[in-house]
């Protein structure tokens, strides 16, 4: 029904936990190490999708040790699929099918650059000859150093997709229409008003554009006769606007919308655009959360279904028929949660994923007709659910009172008494954490460990006001909210005050960085991965299409442009704090991050090495932000493995496959090696 896109690298009101403490276990029986492999090697099977007509299943699956997209039959058995591509340098991260069934469509990029270009290959394509036994993809966008957005597959044109290319302006995207099957390209609209979306009614007709403006506020404009855009809504740099889909009546079209003074959570709303009237639909009954999201019929342009990620995702169900096939899945599957991920274009047949926080998922074909339901694939068959920990809920007070909801997994089989802790932020910082399977939090807790993950104020899904609590606080209250959730869990008796350690990618690895840095007396190791250790030159050097988020960054991270703003962001950088540092530290980084440049690990590698502090570095030529070859992943790993059992003191499985062990050596850097540019040195 809906994916979410999480970035793979990365609650307790005091004392009383509401009146209930943790369990404490009688025993001290953890369970057998597993594999890392089994967490972070290539899956056998992942995201099915169904296609429009109902005649295939397309999914990804391991060829030639790399995730690539595979096709079979609906009804026939996984083993009689047939690859359709061949990438050997990277995985496919997703696909999706066209409206006709004719084609699936993938992105993919060079080493982690994320100049994405847009592929089509045809289903029922005959395999080219020689080695690639797959049929020939066609590269539908063909662009250098261009990096593709995609808009819409239009309903009425399925031989067709709308793309924006950064082509001509690197900062911004122009609309496209693009033929699929022969990859004819046709330019829709130039942007030259600083557009960042644009919007379609059900008949497939450009309505809408979204504009960020030079102050950051958001700007819905309709397209008027004379290919006039005039403004219909906005909303500021602190609050929320995005049109979802139009009504079904074509003249009103559904907003999230947090605007108001008075409004906190978003909710969805309609916008009449003739006479300007804002009625609300729905926002969250519990009052809560933010307005998660809203599934629609394509068949009727009714609303299915809406969410709320709140501690665990919640979904009511409007349409009867939709409500009683959802109960009953319910019913069978207890307490886990059902998606539907994929459908016919009829409606009639859905692929529904089941998951829960030992779950990493099952995906079953489910006849809405019949009521059968099928498994199709287990994710991670090998995985052995029994020996997975729970993902609780838990809430606590930060150094100024603000409540802080997380989530910690405590190790199985041990008592819930002085054990090590790793702190693992998300990224972003502009996401959260959800309820789900984990699987850091399941490795590390089945090496022992018990693992906080905090929803800090800058999180979203709680609220502008939580959102906005973060607003310049990078390494301030931000990084207390990771220090208040150490301080809480050692209060509570949970972990050894001495064995704590942090871990985290892009955000959550500066924030590593400055948990070494502002407060090095919690951590005894940490490993920080794409992390920022320079606000100020993180800031001068993000990539050009990120034009309209440098008016956000300058309001929640910090102004560049005045000796005040400055100032703060050098305050807040942990490589001016690398004096105070003390605890062991790995850097990892991807050679070809274009959002946080290596230069990030570079300079705090070489102020420690000129410091005689210990650092050890890892370095991918072949991986951009965040690692996605499981080669690499599987080296990271198992060096961080090892080096939070030195100082931790968790279990550590020693035996490393020989590919990742040679993996390792490749890709550690050391730290004597690594010079800087003039500029930076300065």
């Amino acid at each position: 029904m809906r994916e979410r896109v999480r970035l793979s690298i990365f609650i307790f009101l005091s004392a009383a936990f509401f009146g209930a403490g943790f369990p404490v276990a009688a025993q001290n029986n953890p369970p057998p190490l597993i594999d890392r492999e089994i967490f972070f090697g290539n899956p056998e099977i992942l995201g099915a999708r169904i296609s429009p007509d109902g005649k295939f299943i397309a999914f990804r699956k391991p060829f030639n040790d790399t995730m690539n997209v595979w096709v079979k039959g609906a009804d026939e058995p996984f083993t009689s699929a047939r690859a359709l591509t061949n990438e050997t340098a990277r995985p496919i991260a997703s696909f999706f099918w066209s409206r006709d069934s004719r084609f699936i469509l993938f992105s993919k990029d060079v080493g982690g650059d994320e100049n994405f270009n847009v592929y089509a290959v045809a289903v029922e394509a005959k395999p080219r000859g020689g080695a690639a036994q797959v049929p020939e993809p066609r590269n539908l966008t063909n662009a250098k150093n261009v990096q593709t957005t995609i808009y819409r597959l239009p309903l009425n044109e399925p031989d067709a997709i709308y793309v924006g290319l950064n082509d001509r302006d690197p900062k911004w995207h122009d609309l496209y229409r693009i033929k699929i099957s022969t990859g004819e390209r046709t330019l829709l609209r130039q942007n030259t008003d600083r557009f960042v979306g644009w919007h379609f009614d059900n008949a497939d007709r450009l309505r809408l554009a979204r504009r960020s403006t030079v102050r950051g506020d958001t700007e819905i404009l309709r397209l008027d006769a004379g290919d006039k855009f005039t403004p219909v809504f906005s909303c500021s740099v602190f609050e929320t606007c995005t049109p979802v889909r139009f009504h079904k009546d074509n003249r009103r079209v559904y907003i999230i919308s947090s605007k108001g003074a008075d409004a906190d959570l978003s909710k969805l709303v309609l916008l009449d655009l003739e006479t300007g009237k804002v009625e609300t639909v729905e926002s969250d009954p519990q009052k809560r959360v933010d307005f998660g999201g809203a599934v629609f019929s394509e068949l009727t342009g009714e609303i299915i279904a809406t969410y709320y990620d709140d501690d665990k995702a919640r979904y009511d169900y409007k349409d009867a028929a939709f409500a009683a096939d959802y109960a009953m899945l319910q019913k069978r599957f207890g307490g886990k949660i059902v998606e539907f991920s994929s459908r016919t274009k009829d409606e009639r047949i859905w692929l529904a994923s089941v998951y829960s926080d030992t779950e990493p998922g099952e995906v079953y074909l489910f006849d809405r007709r019949s009521k059968k339901l099928a498994l199709q694939y287990r994710t991670r068959e090998r995985l052995p659910r029994e020996h997975l920990a729970e993902m609780r809920v838990i809430r606590y007070r930060s150094s100024d009172g603000l409540q802080i909801p997380a989530y910690l997994t405590l190790p199985k089989g041990v008592a819930a008494k002085n054990l090590p802790l790793i702190v693992n932020p998300h990224g972003g910082p502009q996401t959260r954490n959800w309820w789900e399977y984990n699987a850091y939090a399941q490795f590390w807790a089945n090496r022992g460990y018990a693992v906080l993950q905090p929803n800090f104020r800058g999180s979203t899904g709680f609220g502008k006001r939580f959102v906005d609590a973060g607003n310049l606080q990078w390494g301030d209250k931000m990084q207390d909210d990771l220090t208040w959730g150490v301080k809480h869990l050692v209060a509570e008796g949970i972990v050894d005050e001495k064995r704590v350690g942090i871990m985290g990618g892009s955000y959550g690895g500066y924030a590593t960085l400055a948990g070494v840095a502002f407060t090095p007396d919690v951590y005894a190791a940490a490993v920080a991965i794409v992390a920022p250790s320079n606000l100020i030159t993180t800031l001068e050097i993000i990539p050009a299409y990120w034009e309209s988020a440098r008016i956000v960054d300058k309001v929640r991270v910090g102004d560049l442009e005045t000796e005040e703003g400055r100032a703060r962001l050098r305050r807040q950088s942990p490589l001016n704090a690398v004096a105070r540092i003390r605890t062991p530290l790995m850097i990892v980084h991807g050679a070809n991050d274009p959002r946080v440049n290596k230069i990030e690990s570079d300079q705090i590698v070489v102020a420690l090495r000129d410091k005689n502090l210990p650092v050890e570095y890892l370095v991918a030529p072949d991986e951009g932000h965040g690692f996605q070859r499981p080669v690499n992943q599987m080296a990271m790993i198992a060096a961080a493995e090892r080096f939070f059992a030195k100082h931790l003191g968790g279990r550590y499985q020693q035996s490393v496959e020989p590919n990742v062990e040679k993996r390792l050596r490749e890709i550690t850097v050391d730290p004597k090696t690594v010079s800087l540019p003039q500029k930076a040195s300065k």
